[in-house]
């Protein structure tokens, strides 16, 4: 892990005790806001310190850049020993659960002896949680959604959690590699992974095995041998596995140990009819070996075109492959820009100008800037005048940066009765609208989004079924009538590529093409290091078989088929 992650959590535990301890709120949001900057801040952290640089990043002031050169000194923060002071080891863990929050756990610690995960199912079992002031038994029933659902992810990790770390390990490796690459979930870029499998061919299988297990982000060795290694890494004590295989086999087992297993089930039945016989170390007709140095060859001898890895869930791939009738996947490079990314003006750290010049320099063509409105007065929502103040400096910024352009978008609250934040006069000047739910989730969601799309500036609709990785179930909505409509009315549905979300998910991406739906993937930027999770949405939408036609993001500005341009027509 490195040192920009090491110290985000650090910062993030801080806040937890303080929020525990009932401290300041300001206080609390200051220490998770930094976080949130020093997880994706692009540059090397030590690198800014040593260039005397800290108090330059966004978001990080005085105080917090001082408790940063502490830590890179001595490794060690007094404030954090200070916050987690007299919290009973472990129990802070308890705050990841969905609806538990931090007055209830301290409650629930206070009154109850609550200590840790097996002390709180007891507490609610035997009723005693639900008899607590401010409690009562749908709150205590919440919780219970919630351990199941921290149960169920403490087995699995976001993608966007473990794409960085595999990219790392794979960069360490590289040069004493001929092909490395992942495999298993990671490789099919499904939204969240267990162990992690990671291939590799070269010519010193010993030296890329010694290299792997000395990595500097190895936390605990867990098997070592000639070809194959166990680690346990640092960040989130996430197993990785290593395998060095024969260049012989190694297009073979890639392709195995890949995945999925349905699809993996499917070749091998394809592969008997044929008399032949798949596995990791190549396809074989009878003892004699006829391919497995490439994936190509395996699919070739089956008579099938390469099928990305993306697709390999057993959805149909094959039989579209027999037919020569695979999507053509819409790629990194198509890509010509981003549709969500908050500035300063609401609850970003980066000023519109540059993040424009980062845009620019990741080959972007446009930029959409999708500050709050102002009902998510939380986020730092812009009122009237602000939203206008914002627009003027976007259209000074595009006549002194040639290259890309800025866009005035705005994510614009849907409210409880389904209007818009917004009068439609101040909608009708913005390039783009991202309407967005995210307040009252239980309360006619499905209505309020309808009607919503009735509004002809509306051409997006963010993150449409609210859910959150880290266990939020999302909103009480019936996503398939939405898509309906969305279709009938011509409105794009988001992918929001923010890890945590990853909204609207592979499945519903499939169903929306079906449709004949647009989707635009918007990485909910509030920082430029964030911008990279482009990378996670296009692994949605290729999951989601989209090709080029299917993405807002892959035409240029003056071609974007937005719905509000389709209806002026």
């Amino acid at each position: 892990m490195n040192k920009n992650q090491e110290i985000a959590e650090i910062f993030e535990k801080i806040a937890d005790a303080l929020e525990f301890k009932g401290e300041n709120l300001f206080r609390v949001n200051a220490y998770r806001k930094a976080a949130r900057v020093l997880s994706e801040l692009p540059e090397d952290i030590e690198e800014l310190w040593k260039n005397g640089k800290l108090e330059e990043i966004p978001g990080i002031g005085k105080g917090m850049a001082e408790k940063i050169e502490e830590y890179l000194k001595t490794g060690k923060m007094k404030k954090y020993e200070e916050a987690i002071s007299g919290i009973p080891d472990g129990l802070l863990e308890l705050l990841n659960i969905p609806n538990l929050g931090p007055k209830t756990l301290s409650l629930a610690y206070k009154k109850l002896n609550v200590k840790n995960l097996d002390d709180l199912k007891r507490v609610i079992e035997d009723g005693s949680l639900a008899k607590l002031s401010r409690m009562g038994e749908k709150k205590v029933e919440n919780i219970k959604k919630g351990i199941q659902l921290y149960e169920e992810g403490t087995s699995r990790i976001p993608l966007g959690i473990a794409l960085p770390i595999v990219e790392e390990i794979i960069n360490s490796l590289k040069n004493l590699t001929e092909k490395i690459a992942p495999a298993g979930s990671l490789r099919r870029m499904k939204e969240t992974v267990g162990d992690i499998d990671i291939l590799a061919t070269g010519k010193d299988h010993k030296k890329i095995i010694e290299k792997f297990t000395s990595l500097p982000m190895v936390k605990d060795v867990l098997a070592k041998g000639e070809t194959k290694a166990s680690v346990i890494v640092k960040q989130h004590n996430l197993q990785v596995d290593l395998r060095v295989i024969d260049k012989g086999c190694y297009g073979a087992a890639l392709q195995y140990f890949t995945g999925s297993k349905a699809h993996n089930i499917k070749l091998r039945g394809m592969a008997k009819e044929k008399g032949l016989k798949i596995s990791e170390y190549g396809v074989f007709k009878g003892d004699k070996k006829i391919a497995g140095e490439t994936e190509e060859e395996v699919y070739e001898v089956l008579g099938l075109k390469w099928i990305p890895p993306e697709l390999r869930e057993d959805r149909g791939e094959v039989e579209a492959a027999l037919k020569d009738e695979l999507p053509v996947l819409v790629k990194k490079e198509d890509i010509k820009g981003d549709f969500h990314v908050h500035s300063k003006y609401s609850d970003g750290v980066d000023d519109i100008r540059k993040i424009a010049e980062f845009a620019k320099k990741l080959g972007y063509h446009y930029i959409g800037i999708c500050d709050h409105s102002k009902t998510s007065k939380i986020a730092g929502g812009l009122d009237e005048d602000a939203l206008k103040r914002r627009n003027e400096e976007i259209d000074r910024i595009n006549e002194e940066i040639k290259g890309i352009k800025v866009l005035k978008g705005m994510e614009v609250d849907i409210l409880q009765d389904g209007s818009l934040d917004y009068p439609d006069k101040i909608l009708e000047e913005l390039d783009f609208v991202i309407a967005a739910i995210h307040q009252g989730f239980k309360k006619n969601v499905t209505e309020r989004i309808k009607k919503a799309m009735e509004n002809p500036f509306v051409d997006i609709i963010a993150h449409p079924t609210g859910r959150l990785l880290s266990g939020r179930e999302g909103y009480e909505v019936r996503i398939e009538e939405i898509m309906e409509y969305a279709a009938e009315m011509g409105v794009a549905l988001e992918i929001n590529a923010y890890f945590d979300r990853l909204d609207l998910n592979d499945i519903n991406v499939l169903k929306a093409k079906k449709m004949g739906i647009k989707l635009a993937i918007g990485t909910d930027a509030h920082n430029v290091g964030m911008l990279r999770y482009m990378d996670l949405g296009i692994g949605v939408a290729r999951r989601g078989w989209l090709e080029k036609e299917n993405l807002l993001n892959t035409y240029e500005w003056e071609d974007v088929p937005l719905r509000r341009r389709r209806t002026k027509k």
